[in-house]
């Protein structure tokens, strides 16, 4: 029982008494709507309480489900510090332990926010984690979650149904352990083959895109924000895809997005539909536009999170959105972990100092800072005059409404011992193996090995334990001794490791070493083979394709849904042109979504009718 049980007022009215004054105050009552209630605790608010709503910091979970009283791994402050002491309010969680300690950790946090002046609930975040891929700046595997395929492949299927029994599967496992904002869908385009984000992406087409991000949206938030929704962030504004040189804008050499072939237009158009959706939240990203014109007029070549031009008057004012704009995180300051930096994404502003930039960041219309926790410099600035405690209040004032509407007011609490019985269940883990088998896409069949029989073979592995491997027959040690061999392999890329988090961002060339073909014909002499290729992005898989009997993409598929795939299950798509040769990559315009001339195009999947008729296009 926490201190804030339900009371009854003299009406018969159940509320939480959350400023501990003994009686039904407007921004307890259930009954209200939550506009009216926002209003009410605005005014009863400190400065400091609404200053930290505005900020949106990572957080930790402590051993056994424990709070974390001290800095973490990745958090800077301890978790009382920053919920009691700064008045912060919004968390974006990374590691989490088994579902009840989740459980257990989230009411733990939320119990101990009611000893705030005012008891404003927590608000727990994350970015996707019903993956295989784990990188901290950008998600994580899925641990105690059911695992799905990457989003790309949720892309490649193609399938607005699947988008959102998806959604649904994720939101009912968010909030069984108290997440309760998805930092997530990402509705950028995957127009640059050598851009790192595109896994978490639909793929390079704007109308796919749009239709599973709707899908997505409508399946974590429902037909309106309420007490079992989780709040999404769309991001991010206006399409992240166009980098220069497909680097990425987390780091200095990555910051512009550029847009030769004029096609911004086709990046807006999912947020466009998200913002007609009713999305709680928008995220700009890092990038700053080069050369970009909008109306006429050119949009000044700072990061989006600092460009009024886009936020405020392309988002709010001709978009019409008015809901929470959350920055990426850290444009503010320099990120040291370590003995790695990574310098704040502030893009075209970098002479300007935090005040300065915050200060910019709010007049471009950021309602909130992601990754920041420095209170003091906005109340600083409201002491200097800089930023009104107007302004201050009109971004509150959102962030607030977004709690209210998801009931955390009124029970912010999850079900301890429940959490283990949702998160990780048979019936979700069935249906995300399921999707990871149906989204593997058959490049290359000709003759037409697929799909796998259960006949009596001998069966040389890599990349792909024995166990696994033996649903498909007695696992050898030689492909010589073999009657196929299967393959599993990384798409290419260029490890770095200088700044923070460059190590999980895997960029550069996609092109595999020249090595590799050589290695997989000797396996070929000896057996036919099939080659699975894991494409975080794409890859010139030329090379490849002239070595292996089979050749099929996966975007995140366990051995067991590899085997099903090869037993018949596949019916993925290329979400994303598969190019010929890294030339052809340089040569391509960032922004325009397609190449001149790929070795498989977008929508491709293996069908020898088309491939007898010397096609290799096959987009829908």
């Amino acid at each position: 029982m926490t201190r804030a049980a339900l009371e009854t007022d003299p009406g018969g009215v159940p509320y939480r008494d959350l400023n501990r004054n003994g009686r039904l105050d407007p921004f307890e009552d259930p009954r209200l709507e939550p506009e009216e209630r926002v209003a009410d605790l605005l005014l009863r608010l400190s400065l400091a309480e609404k200053v930290g709503l505005l900020f949106h910091t990572v957080i930790e979970c402590g051993p056994g489900g424990a709070v974390l009283e001290g800095p973490g791994a990745i958090c800077k402050s301890g978790t009382r510090q920053v919920v009691l002491g700064k008045h912060i309010t919004h968390f974006n969680v990374h590691a989490l332990g088994t579902p009840t300690e989740a459980a257990r950790w989230h009411n733990a946090v939320q119990e101990l926010a009611e000893d705030a002046p005012h008891g404003i609930p927590v608000t727990i975040s994350t970015d996707p984690r019903h993956g295989f891929s784990e990188n901290a700046g950008a998600g994580f595997a899925a641990g105690a979650f059911s695992q799905w395929p990457e989003p790309l492949g949720i892309g490649a299927l193609r399938d607005p149904a699947t988008a959102h029994r998806y959604a649904e599967v994720v939101r009912r496992e968010y909030v069984a352990v108290g997440i309760r904002a998805a930092l997530h869908p990402t509705l950028d385009l995957a127009t640059e083959p050598r851009w790192a984000r595109q896994q978490h992406t639909f793929g390079q087409d704007p109308h796919v895109v749009a239709e599973l991000g709707l899908a997505f949206l409508r399946g974590l938030q429902g037909a309106r924000l309420g007490p079992g929704s989780v709040a999404c962030t769309a991001k991010h504004f206006p399409g992240g895809g166009p980098q220069k040189d497909g680097e990425d804008a987390h780091f200095p050499y990555g910051r512009e997005q550029v847009y030769p072939a004029g096609r911004f237009g086709d990046h807006l158009e999912p947020f466009r539909d998200a913002v007609d959706a009713g999305v709680a939240a928008v995220m700009p990203y890092y990038g700053m536009p080069v050369g970009l014109e909008l109306d006429g007029e050119p949009v000044p070549a700072v990061g989006f999170g600092f460009n009024r031009t886009v936020l405020q008057g392309l988002l709010r004012d001709e978009l019409g959105y008015d809901g929470v704009v959350l920055s990426d995180w850290e444009l503010i300051n320099d990120n040291h972990v370590g003995n790695q930096v990574l310098p704040a994404r502030a893009w075209g502003v970098e002479h300007l100092d935090p005040h300065a930039r915050m200060q910019l960041m709010l007049e471009a219309g950021c309602d909130q800072f992601g990754g920041e926790e420095c209170v003091e410099v906005l109340i600083d600035l409201v002491a200097q005059g800089r930023v009104g405690e107007d302004r201050v209040d009109e971004s509150a004032g959102r962030l607030l409404l977004v709690k209210f509407q998801l009931g955390l007011f009124d029970d912010p609490y999850v079900d301890e011992a429940a959490a283990a019985e949702v998160v990780g269940c048979e019936e979700f883990v069935a249906a995300g193996l399921a999707a990871q088998a149906e989204s593997v896409t058959v490049l290359h069949d000709p003759r037409g090995l697929l799909p796998l029989d259960d006949g009596p073979r001998r069966i040389y592995v890599e990349g792909m334990s024995a166990g696994e491997a033996s649903a498909l027959g007695t696992v050898v040690d030689r492909p010589e001794d073999a009657d196929l061999a299967l393959v599993r392999i990384q798409a290419p890329f260029e490890p770095r490791s200088d700044l923070f988090l460059e190590a999980w961002f895997r960029a550069g060339s996609l092109e595999f070493p020249p090595g590799l073909p050589v290695r997989l014909a000797r396996v070929r002499a000896a057996c036919p083979l099939i080659v699975d290729v894991t494409l975080d992005r794409p890859a010139v898989l030329g090379p490849v394709m002239d070595v292996a009997d089979v050749v099929v993409a996966s975007y995140g598929t366990s051995g067991p849904a590899l085997v099903r795939a090869l037993q018949g299950a596949s019916r993925g798509r290329l979400p994303f042109d598969l190019p010929r040769s890294m030339a052809d990559v340089r040569a391509h315009a960032p922004d325009r979504p397609g190449l001149d001339d790929p070795l498989l195009a977008c929508g491709y999947r293996w069908d020898p009718a088309i491939v007898a008729t010397g096609s290799r296009r096959q987009e829908t």
